[in-house]
């Protein structure tokens, strides 16, 4: 597991969600937030605490 913090996306989305842990092999992720997905994908980039930055690059919507 990795560290990583979520950089863009909604401005009201949780400071809980946007620091957390995924598998060490994770490229994207999928969060669901307010009805939608948004959608991050990991950078070379690091926190100063190390941590892993993804970044914001899409919202989707959940199909009903």
């Amino acid at each position: 597991m990795t560290d990583i913090v979520l950089e863009g996306g909604p401005a009201d989305l949780p400071p809980t969600l946007r620091k957390t842990r995924v598998p060490a092999s994770q490229d994207k992720i999928k969060l669901e937030f307010c009805g939608d997905y948004e959608h991050f994908e990991r950078t070379a980039a690091l926190t100063a605490d190390r941590r892993v930055i993804y970044r914001w690059v899409a919202r989707t919507r959940i199909a009903e």
